[in-house]
This record gives structure tokens, sequence and C-alpha cells, in this order.
């Protein structure tokens, strides 16, 4: 992957495809290889604009001390769409990606078109608290593989998890093979459990498209319809299945949709 100097570390990114740009940013994770299973879909129509997020994936960090902010992130993120000369794009957030989505939407209101804000929030709740506040005891006290170890029931339905326990051990394992430390981890759940914009949703202009599956643990769809309701026009579209990571466990779901949304239809 080529990369981008900013002012942090190096920006890994990759461009698939051809048509009007649409930028995929991950959620917590950081890594672009999240969305690995919709790129040949998606970029049947779009020019998609991938990237890992710093101190994640091949983008590494330059020093220890990295800033560790979602407006950071959207920073990063105009600063790719500058260094390939694109204007304007379309933008599917993930989790976090989703609370990037709404600063760009906010901050950056020219470089968006139409955004999907998929497994979000506004701002946190006491559950939503609570589930960060477990997750980020598990890495301090028991470190990165642990917490890696404990990801998965997060993210997955527990049916998806017992059909698919092979590919369950390659995230892990993947997750395992070159982490981020666990302070630059942990710096990346105080960031997000931190973020609130509940106060500016109503100054999104972006066309706006909020989805989430019913049976997400980690973002349920109360937060997500917290935020289509405070979003001018968003329309909110509720999954019967998949988890947090709804994309991967129920992609047709997912792509039926998303891909309606973002071609105008």
């Amino acid at each position: 992957m080529p990369t981008l100097a900013r002012p942090d570390g190096d920006l890994a990114y990759e461009v698939v495809g051809e048509g009007p740009p649409l930028a995929l940013v991950t959620g917590l994770g950081g890594v672009a290889a999240y969305w690995t299973n919709l790129v040949p879909v998606l970029s049947r129509s779009f020019s998609v604009i991938l990237h890992d997020q710093i101190p994640t994936g091949a983008s590494r960090a330059r020093a220890r001390r990295t800033t560790h902010s979602v407006e950071a992130l959207a920073a990063d993120l105009a600063a790719l769409l500058d260094h390939l000369g694109c204007d304007r794009c379309h933008m599917i957030g993930h989790s976090t990606g989703a609370a990037v989505g709404q600063v760009m939407a906010l901050d950056h209101r020219d470089r968006l078109g139409r955004l999907v804000l998929y497994a979000g929030w506004a701002g946190p709740d006491p559950h939503f608290s609570y589930c960060f506040e477990i997750r980020r005891r598990a890495l301090i006290e028991r470190g990165v593989p642990a917490y890696n170890e404990m990801g998965p029931l997060f993210l997955y339905p527990p049916r998806w998890i017992a059909r698919h326990r092979d590919r369950v051990a390659k995230i892990i394992a993947d997750a395992d093979a070159a982490p981020p430390p666990a302070e630059a981890i942990a710096a990346r759940i105080d960031m997000i459990v931190a973020f609130d914009r509940r106060a500016r949703l109503g100054a999104i202009r972006a066309p706006t498209l909020v989805v989430c599956a019913e049976d997400d643990i980690l973002t349920p769809p109360h937060l997500s319809e917290e935020l289509a309701a405070g979003i001018p026009d968003a329309r909110l579209a509720r999954l019967p299945w998949g988890g947090h990571a709804c994309s991967q466990t129920a992609p047709e779901d997912f792509l039926a949709a998303v891909l309606p949304f973002l071609e105008g239809r």
C-alpha cells in the first residue's frame, strides 16, 4: 500500500475500482481489511478509497505519542482526499468510522456526498460505556491477546460464531499478528467513549442513511435511532440480524440497504 505522510505517522491507503469516489472508514480495529468482502461488489460502481488508521495495520506512528481523537481521524481522511485530488466523496463509516462520518459531515461538510453511518452512535450511553470499560480492563490487566480474543463476542452474533469457529480463530490470529501498542488501543477506546456530537446532529446536511442490526450488542439499535432522529431527513435501515459487524455476517442484506442509497435510487 502507498503511504501519505501525516503529522503522527504514515497513512497507508489504496484505491480500488472506477467511478464516483467512496471512502470506507473502519471501526476501532482501524484496518482496511475489515471491508475485504465488500470491495469486489462496491468497486464495480465506485472508486473505493481504503486506509489503515494510524497506528493500525500498515499505518505506523512515528512516535509513541500520537494524537488519538475522532477529529484527527477525520483530518487524516480529508488530507487523503486532498492527496488523491478528490474534492468530494460518498462515505460508509462503521462504528468509530461512523463517528468520523459525523465529524466529516459537520467540520468538512463540503467533502461529503452521501453518508452511511453503520453501527454508530452520537454519544455514549451507560451500556456503551460499560462495554468499553470491560474491554479496556481486559486490555490493561490481561494484555493485547486477551483483548483480541474477547473482540468477536462484541462484533458477531452467537449463531455466526458457532458456525464460523475457524474464521473467528483467523480473525483473532490476524489481530495478534501486528497489533498496535496496548497504550494506543486504550487511547483509542478513551477517544470513542469521549465522543459526543449529539448537540450538533441537526447541522448535518449530507443525505444520510443510518444502518443497524437488531442484535448488535455493542451499539444497539436505540443508538442508531437517536442518530437518525437527530439528523435532518436521515433514513434508518434496521437489519434483522448480523450483530455489530453485519456487513461481514449479513453482506447481502447490508448491500441491499446501502447500494440503492449510494446510487441515489
